[in-house]
This record gives C-alpha cells, structure tokens and sequence, in this order.
C-alpha cells in the first residue's frame, strides 16, 4: 500500500484555534488561583501572563504555534514567530527568549524544518531576543510556533481593557489575511494580495509597540484568531461601546471580491457565532462584515488612546509602510458593545 504523501499546507495560522466560546467554556471550568505578583493571567482576555518579580520589572509570557498557512516553509516560519512574539508587543513589553515549539511527520524532507526554523530564528534576532532551545515531537502534520519571555515595568504594562470613554481606536496593520490566505489556497489571490498580506503577517508588532508606549495608552491587544470584533469585544468587555468607521478600517483591497467568491474561514463564522449579539452592523456589506470576522495571522495592535496623540502616533506609524487607521473611537455604555456604521 502506498504511503499517503503529507500534504504541507493544508491551511493554518490563526484560523487553526479553537472557537472562542468553546476556549471560553473551558477555561471557565478551571480553577482559579490567587498570586499577588500574577498581575495578569488567564482569567481575563489578554494576550499574554504577567509575573511581577520586583518593583521594577515583571515577565511576560505567552507561546503560540499552528500549522502552515502558506506554502513556503522559510516564509511561514517567519510567520508562526512574528504572531508567538507578537503577544509580547501587545502588552508593552520587550522580548529576551524564546523556545521553538515544533511539531514534524518523520517522512517528511528535513529540510524544510530547517528552513522553517531559519525563518522563526531570523524573526527572533530581529526582535532583540535569544533563541534559547526548545521542543520537539514527530506528529502528522507540521507547526510550528514558539514559547516566548519577555520583560515590563509592572506599572507600564498595556492591559486590554482599559479603554477610555473619549479614545479613539487605532489600528496598524490591514485586515483580511485569513481571506487572502484562503484564496490563495484556491489559486485565486493575486500577487499583489498575496504579497501584501505576507509582508503584513512577517512584519514584527515591535516597531508599533514601540511607538504606542510613548503616547497616552489606555488598552491594547493584537488582532488574531478571533478577528477585529472579538478582540474588541474583549477590550471593551461590558464597560463601554466601541463605534467602528467601516470606512475607515485597513483592509487589503482584494478581500471584497474574495468574499464575494465565498473564499472564506469556518474559524470566521466561529467569531460571527460568538459575538455577533454584541454587534450592530448599519449599512454594512456581506463583505464588510466577514473582513471584520476575518480571523487573523500576526495581525496588527489595536489600541485605545488618547484622542489628542492621534496626529503624532499616526505619523509615525503611516512610516512602517503597512496600511493602518484611526478606525474608530470609545463611547459610553450602549445596548451593544460595537456599533459599526
């Protein structure tokens, strides 16, 4: 009998998670316990643990890996290390290590584990940290991801839900990779598309970070698997309403007539499923809607912040060469938690 041959990417990245209703019944059911200088951890919606260990410094922790959702392994190595090293970012704080976190079928050639594990170490040094060892088991099919520490002042430290009433919501990079991703599964995404959304999904959320901190910042949390309105329904949870400006979202051109074919994510209709209660949509597109669901891969930040450092934090950011926006602003307590008009 003729052994199956393993099939590299099958479709992956972000849109490999679990649902995030099932994440959130899960999590739900585990006890919790109470540390003093576990400032955050898993019982809230953030992107990553902190750990206070003096005063003066804290570490971050967060891991993250998933199966390729292109077809060059070097490029979806670079990948699966910019989105683990991305929850770092999304909470303020520098990287000092990481660990790979490797999954391999033993028939496979491995050479394409090492340039899979090239692109992460690449992606790795670029973010000023150790690539310090790691993990590996043979399994049927390849991810690939990594388990990242990194260090913050525990009073500088961006939670995710801090948003005040009054900020305006920035986000810096474009949506609708997992669309793009999908289509080009299908042979159907153009060059440019395709192109894009690799450069957007290897684009470490550090330069961003860095920007953001220096203003006044009031939440912030990156754009992945749960899409654009899951992650701001947990940042703005039941305290105040987010109004969105449909025109005003970055998104790669091509996703609207990808929608239109149906090149499309169950992880997306995962997010629809879980939040579409919390959501107003007013004059939306089908297409407007899904790119909003559209769940990520090393997606942007998406951050709360004062309305007076718009001009200044968007000049500098429009310099990263990456689509980005004012996208929206905080408003008090509505009935729903997003109005998107």
């Amino acid at each position: 009998m003729e052994p199956q041959e393993i099939v590299f990417c099958k479709g992956g990245g972000c849109t490999a998670k679990l649902g995030p209703g099932i994440l959130a019944r899960v999590l739900n059911n585990l006890p919790k316990t109470y540390d003093p200088n576990l400032l955050i951890g898993f019982d809230g919606s953030d992107d990553a643990a902190v750990y206070k260990l003096t005063d003066d410094l804290a570490i971050v922790q967060t891991l993250d890996f998933f199966p390729p959702m292109v077809e060059d392994p070097y490029i979806f190595g670079q990948i699966a290390a910019a989105n683990a090293l991305s929850d770092i970012y999304a909470m303020g704080g520098d990287v000092k290590t990481a660990l790979n976190i490797v999954c391999f079928p033993e028939a496979m050639d491995l050479n394409i584990l090492g340039k899979i594990m090239l692109g992460g170490s690449e992606k790795v040094r670029e973010a000023g940290g150790v690539l310090a060892g790691g993990h590996s088991i043979a399994d049927s099919d390849v991810k690939y991801g990594l388990s990242v520490t990194g260090v913050i002042h525990p009073d500088k430290v961006f939670a995710n839900s801090g948003c005040k009433v009054g900020d305006a919501l920035i986000l810096t990079k474009p949506l609708g990779v997992g669309i793009v991703c999908t289509a080009s599964r299908m042979k159907a995404a153009s060059k440019e598309a395709y192109d894009l959304a690799v450069k957007s999904m290897t684009t470490l959320n550090k330069y961003a970070s860095e920007i953001l901190r220096k203003y006044r910042l009031h939440g912030c949390t990156d754009v992945t698997g749960f899409g654009f309105l899951g992650h701001l329904c947990e940042m703005v949870t039941d305290q105040a309403t987010a109004r969105i400006y449909k025109e005003k979202v970055p998104y790669i051109p091509e996703c609207e007539d990808y929608v239109e074919e149906f090149y499309l994510t169950a992880a997306a209709q995962r997010n629809r499923n879980h939040v579409q209660d919390k959501v107003e949509f007013r004059n939306c597109s089908f297409a407007t809607e899904e790119i909003l669901y559209d769940p990520q891969t090393s997606g942007g930040l998406l951050a709360s912040v004062d309305k007076e450092d718009v001009p200044a934090i968007m000049e500098e950011l429009e310099k990263l060469g990456l689509p980005c926006g004012v996208v929206g602003e905080i408003l008090p307590k509505q009935e729903k938690a997003v109005i998107i008009q």
